[in-house]
């Protein structure tokens, strides 16, 4: 795999990140079919760092954050705490967190008190 930072800034180069990036970024982090853990925290990074992204990020973003967070059918503190630190890294909730909230918990075979407390802070704001 390229190395993640170089691919960063590449991608970043512009402050924005488009559908042929998407492409690139999924080629990339889908090479070995799995997502771990150092990949989902370059997404958060790219997603926290780009002035703007393209719908096609933004389900790539989600759907490989579900994958990683669901890999054992459920969602325990420790996740729910990274889950946490990473929605509210610019200090706000927006629709896209929230329906990917929603999803979690509805996918998810058991859920930890502490993800329950945030999908309900989240759900509120």
């Amino acid at each position: 795999m390229a190395n993640l930072q170089q691919l960063k800034a590449s991608i970043l180069a512009d402050g924005t990140i488009d559908d042929q990036e998407v492409e690139v970024i999924r080629r990339e982090l889908y090479a070995d079919g799995e997502i771990d853990r150092e990949e989902v925290e370059f997404l958060i990074a790219l997603r926290n760092e780009a002035r703007s992204t393209c719908p096609s990020f933004e389900k790539l973003f989600f759907d490989a954050l579900k994958k990683n967070v669901l890999a054992d059918g459920s969602i325990d503190a420790a996740e729910a705490a990274w889950l946490r630190k990473m929605l509210f890294a610019d200090g706000n909730i927006d629709e896209g967190e929230r329906k990917f909230l929603a999803e979690l918990k509805s996918q998810a075979k058991q859920v930890s008190p502490e993800f329950q407390k945030l999908h309900d802070e989240c759900m509120k704001r």
